[in-house]
């Protein structure tokens, strides 16, 4: 058949307006072997054709392997530049919690095959953050933390976009009234959240911890957060350092009373929860262990005497690192 007799089935590749379409092609699949995947997705109506143009037109090499999701209706020429560019694979990417938007943008990028530059402007996409009553210049805290499946080439904007969606998903409607209680803005709260994130190593200390921000916030004393150093310095350190609490930042809660102007992460459903029903003890400070359960006292005279308690204990071994901890130097 000729080249000329092929062209014009182009349309008939597909059913347009067909819903998407997911199509797993195996590692190590001859072109053949994928053109037959592509008809029984129903994404392909002639699969003999479409190889005889693939060959024809010397693009039926070099296929990538893994599972796409396309719509019916795409063209030959589309399907085929998606088979040897990988456009359309579905990545599955997993954003932790407690991650900061400075290691979210790139994770994204990577999985999608997006600029890091668009990524960060969809972050700070203005309308969203009005809708969202986002006081800050970007979403730092509400691309939520999960596994997302998206598909190579998907848009930073869309992205994003399904973050955000995660987010306003996991928040419930009755937490509204709970916030409204608490004299708190849903944007503080999760501020709050991400600091308790960034702080606990246990699950069953994430309300322990929320708490004692809570004691401290009500008591008008500093927040004293470690985490929101490093997030001032802008990168991860596994100490603290004294001078870094002279760091000139807003973000700053030594320095400053009250919480810091946003999120410092992504938090997860629990510690949102937990900056939402914090327990009900009066410990204002605590004290992280090199493992990394905490000691939590009241009063500073007892916070003393159970950070000299850890220091006593043997050091974490060799390999690991120790995490400093917070609300532990007086102010």
């Amino acid at each position: 058949m000729a080249l000329g007799m092929v062209v014009p089935l182009l349309a008939a590749c597909g059913n347009e307006g067909a819903p998407v379409r997911r199509v797993t092609i195996p590692q190590g699949s001859s072109f053949a072997a994928a053109a037959d995947s592509l008809e029984s997705a129903g994404v392909l109506a002639v699969p003999r054709l479409f190889r005889i143009y693939a060959s024809l037109t010397g693009r039926d090499r070099d296929i990538k392997a893994g599972t796409y999701l396309l719509e019916p209706g795409l063209s030959w020429n589309e399907l085929i530049q998606a088979l040897s560019a990988g456009r359309g694979i579905e990545q599955n990417i997993t954003v932790p919690e407690g991650l900061p938007l400075r290691d979210i943008i790139p994770l994204l990028a990577r999985g999608i095959g997006a600029p890091v530059e668009s990524l960060w402007t969809a972050a700070r996409d203005s309308v969203t953050r009005r809708r969202l009553a986002v006081p800050t210049p970007d979403l730092e805290g509400y691309l939520f933390p999960d596994t997302y499946r998206f598909m190579y080439g998907t848009s930073a904007r869309e992205a994003v976009r399904e973050m955000v969606r995660r987010f306003e998903d996991v928040w419930e409607p009755t937490w509204d009234a709970r916030v409204a209680e608490m004299g708190m803005s849903r944007h503080a709260v999760i501020t709050l959240a991400s600091i308790v994130e960034k702080e606990a190593r246990l699950a069953e200390e994430r309300p322990v911890i929320a708490a004692v921000y809570h004691n401290r916030l009500r008591q008008g004393m500093p927040l004293q957060a470690d985490p929101t150093i490093q997030y001032a310095i802008g990168e991860h350190r596994t100490r603290v350092l004294y001078r870094d609490l002279k760091i000139d930042s807003p973000y700053n809660t030594y320095r400053n009373r009250g919480l810091p102007p946003g999120p410092i992460a992504s938090p997860g459903r629990a510690s949102i929860e937990a900056a939402l029903f914090p327990a009900n003890v009066p410990y204002r400070y605590f004290v992280a262990h090199p493992d990394g359960h905490h000691e939590f006292r009241v009063t500073f005279e007892e916070h003393t005497a159970a950070r000299r308690l850890v220091q006593r204990r043997p050091s974490r071994p060799r390999g690991r690192t120790t995490r400093g901890s917070s609300a532990t130097r007086p102010r």
